[in-house]
């Protein structure tokens, strides 16, 4: 759902700029209390995490595909307000080396698919937490519904957009049925790899995990198809200690190998948003890129002439780089969160 340059004229997309340059920095104050020693190095990973896996574009319909948005995941595995830095991060990589997603769209595109997939995927999956019994299956249904709901959200608000900025004179009717029909496909995908993901985390780390800080219900184990709890682990070795240099590690090489090897594999068909357009007009105004020209543009390298070799090898640069970014602003973060806490204590009371 990269908006790119040309559907959406100048003052919506200023507007839409002002409005996630407040977002980002609305987040960038609230991810102070919710990234530790512990998780600010993971929530770069899971910026790289949604770059790779959104290089992995799946049918949905015939002639159209669809790819995670990452607003749901990323706010489930690391809290809601680094999610929106998550997929800022990604944007911001998309657009300045891949020429994916407009320049002058950034703000558009960091609102439709960064801010309201998140606002609607955690309060969603927050309501269905607290309604659903106290266990680690209940943290992956909730997560299915928020990112399911996330993505048809963010078409919705798109066509909102589009209305009050679009740069064609297409009914709006026809906008709205084709964008949300579609990505309540894409967002049936999209809540597949959330709770997917978010399961497999949470059955080896669930401390990692944001959404289900809290949980009480022990893990269950089947041992002779029966369901017994899993046995707790050493008291000497808190869950919560444990070196989190593995799950990264895991985390990197699948985030690699998606991007350079099984993207080869990904749906070649236009996205849910490029088929809409086509089909209704609504880009007969798009603009080229201006980082056309860059050498990774289109997710290949240049002067690579083997295919598979160029995408692999350019999913592998934007994984490379979205995770030294990522971690880069999320270890600012933290360490600004450290700073203020020890100015704090250090506060003398006034007389």
């Amino acid at each position: 759902m990269h908006v790119p340059d040309g559907f959406i004229d100048a003052p919506v997309s200023l507007a839409a700029g002002v409005a996630a340059a407040g977002a980002v920095a609305v987040s960038l104050r609230g991810a102070r209390r919710e990234l530790d020693e512990r998780t600010a190095p993971l929530a770069g990973l899971v910026a790289a995490f949604i770059f790779a896996v959104q290089m992995l574009n799946f049918p949905v319909a015939a002639g159209t595909s669809g790819h995670l948005l990452g607003g749901a995941l990323a706010a489930i595995l690391v809290g809601p307000y680094t999610g929106v830095l998550c997929v800022s991060v990604v944007l911001l990589m998309q657009g300045l080396l891949f020429a994916d997603g407009g320049l002058t769209a950034l703000g558009v595109n960091i609102v439709t698919m960064g801010v309201v997939t998140v606002v609607v995927a955690y309060a969603v999956f927050r309501g269905l937490v607290k309604l659903l019994p106290d266990s680690r299956r209940s943290i992956t249904v909730a997560a299915f519904a928020g990112a399911l709901l996330s993505v048809p959200a963010a078409a919705a608000f798109f066509t909102l957009l589009y209305a009050l900025g679009g740069t064609t004179d297409v009914p709006i009717a026809k906008v709205f049925g084709a964008m949300v029909g579609v990505h309540v496909l894409i967002g049936i995908g999209e809540a597949v790899i959330t709770a997917a993901t978010v399961g497999a985390v949470i059955a080896v780390r669930p401390d990692l995990v944001h959404g289900a800080r809290g949980l009480s219900a022990p893990l269950k184990l089947r041992v002779g198809g029966e369901l017994v709890d899993a046995p707790a682990a050493p008291a000497a070795v808190p869950l919560a200690a444990r070196s989190t240099k593995p799950v990264w590690i895991t985390g990197l090489v699948a985030a690699l190998a998606l991007a350079g090897i099984v993207s080869f594999y990904a749906s070649s068909s236009p996205d849910g948003l490029e088929k809409v357009a086509a089909d209704k007009g609504i880009d007969q105004k798009v603009t080229e890129h201006a980082a056309a020209d860059s050498p990774l543009a289109d997710y290949s390298v240049k002067d690579v002439s083997d295919a598979r070799l160029s995408g692999g090898l350019a999913g592998v640069i934007g994984v490379g780089a979205t995770v030294v970014v990522g971690t880069g602003v999320f270890w600012t973060v933290r360490r600004r969160r450290g700073a203020d806490l020890t100015a704090a204590s250090t506060a003398v009371p006034a007389a």
